[in-house]
Parts: structure tokens; C-alpha cells; sequence
């Protein structure tokens, strides 16, 4: 049985986690240092992960800095769980695996991450699970033999990491709001990448919002990458989308 846990009041600043996704340590560095305390935290994925190794992770953490591994973990149970646990030691805020990995590798990602914050003594990370990713539409489900529509798989997969205790999911704004009310709880935190201005390009995304159409269909955080990494002036950049979410707050 779930337990509705009180829903947590986020700060708009707090809300913003930027995708470092970029080529080089140097270059992630470069940007932590010019806006580390303008954000809420920072995206650690693959392309940078692969360039620059768990050394920088554990770098950044103990600098102070809140760190979401997004590795999107799906492989056989042990293996992801051992995955989990690794990634817990370097000191992130937050890390992922895939909803699709199913019940019994989720479930034991999470009684191996309680098990370890207990034995070692640190804060247990969030972990979330990746519903479908947001640069997928029906074509890409159906090409895999998933028939259903998206946001009736996404609502699938949010129910079923409900059930297994973890603390939420990566989804598309879209489905925040909805997610919410099928898991019935308010608490269950939805992490919104393929956010652009309205503006922008949605460059390899599909299902895009603004950030105040995030905010307002419930999402908690959004993860944000070009829109201020590519932005001639960073700051600035982050003052926009914090003043867009205070917006939406207010509506």
C-alpha cells in the first residue's frame, strides 16, 4: 500500500535542472562555476558521462552541487540494483532506470538503495523511473509493439513505479497533471525534460512545452539544456524561465 506523503513546496529556482550535455569535464565545469547558484541542480547524462567518468560526478557532488544521474538504468534486476547503489556513492541528488525494466527490477533498485543509505549513512538519493522518453510518438511505440496510445503507456508505467516506492517519474508536462491523479498522490514528483521557449526549435523532441506550461500541468522539475547552455547570456537566460514559473505559480 502507498503511503501519500505531504507534497513538498519547490522553490521556482529550484525547480530548474540543467542538462550538462556537453563534450568535455572542462566544458561542464566551465558552466557549473558561472551559474551552480542560480539553479536547482544539474543533469549529469550519457554523452558526458561517457566523456568524463563517475570522477566528475563525485567532483560536482562534493562541491556542494545537486547531481541528477540520468543514466536511465535497464538491464536484469542485480545488475541494476548494483548500478543503483554505485551511483548512490558518488553523492547525487538524484538518478533513474527505465519503467519498462519492469516490477522486480524496479523493486529491488529500491530495497537496495534504502539498504545501503541505512548501512553507509547517507542521504538517500531520489530515484525516479523514465516513462517515454520525450522524443518518442506513437510511430516509435507502435515500431516496438507497444499499441497503446502515449499517454495511456505513460499513465501505465507511472502506476506501476507507484506501486513499486519509487519517488516519481520523467515525463512530458503533458501527462503530469494526469500522472498525479492516477497514482493519487501529489507527492509523486514528475521530472519534465524537452522544455523550450516558445520561441526555440524543439530541435529532437516531440512533446515540448514552456516552462510555465510545464509548471502549470504539475510538473516539479525541469530539466533544461540548450535554452540556457546555448544562451549568449546564461543568467539571463535563467531569470526568464525563473520569472516564467513564477508566473505560472501565481495562476
Amino acid at each position: 500500500m502507498i503511503v501519500p506523503k505531504q507534497k513538498v513546496v519547490i522553490a521556482p529556482k529550484e525547480r530548474i535542472i540543467v542538462a550538462l550535455d556537453v563534450e568535455s569535464a572542462e566544458t561542464a565545469r566551465g558552466i557549473v562555476a558561472e551559474i551552480g547558484s542560480s539553479v536547482g541542480a544539474f543533469k549529469f547524462g550519457l554523452q558526458l558521462y561517457t566523456a568524463a567518468g563517475p570522477d566528475l560526478v563525485r567532483e560536482l557532488c562534493q562541491a556542494g552541487h545537486r547531481i541528477f544521474l540520468d543514466l536511465k538504468f535497464h538491464d536484469i534486476p542485480n545488475t541494476v540494483a548494483r548500478a543503483v547503489v554505485e551511483s548512490a556513492r558518488l553523492g547525487v541528488w538524484m538518478l533513474n532506470l527505465h519503467a519498462l525494466g519492469g516490477t522486480e527490477m524496479m523493486q529491488r533498485s529500491v530495497e537496495a538503495l534504502d539498504e545501503i543509505s541505512i548501512r553507509e549513512k547517507f542521504n538517500r538519493p531520489k530515484i525516479i523511473a523514465v516513462t517515454i522518453l520525450t522524443s518518442s510518438g506513437a510511430t516509435e511505440l507502435r515500431e516496438v509493439g507497444i499499441e497503446r496510445e502515449v499517454s495511456d503507456e505513460v499513465l501505465s508505467l507511472a502506476r506501476l513505479t507507484a506501486k513499486c516506492e519509487l519517488d516519481g517519474v520523467v515525463a512530458s508536462g503533458l501527462e503530469a497533471n494526469p500522472i498525479k491523479s492516477a497514482v493519487g498522490s501529489d507527492s509523486f514528483l514528475v521530472v519534465t525534460p524537452g522544455i523550450r521557449k516558445t520561441s526555440e526549435t524543439n530541435d529532437d523532441q516531440k512533446r515540448v512545452m514552456t516552462p510555465a506550461e510545464a509548471v502549470s500541468n504539475g510538473s516539479d522539475y525541469l530539466v533544461i539544456g540548450r535554452p540556457i547552455t546555448g544562451a549568449a547570456d546564461r543568467k539571463e537566460a535563467i531569470e526568464s524561465i525563473i520569472k516564467e514559473i513564477e508566473s505560472a505559480e501565481l495562476n
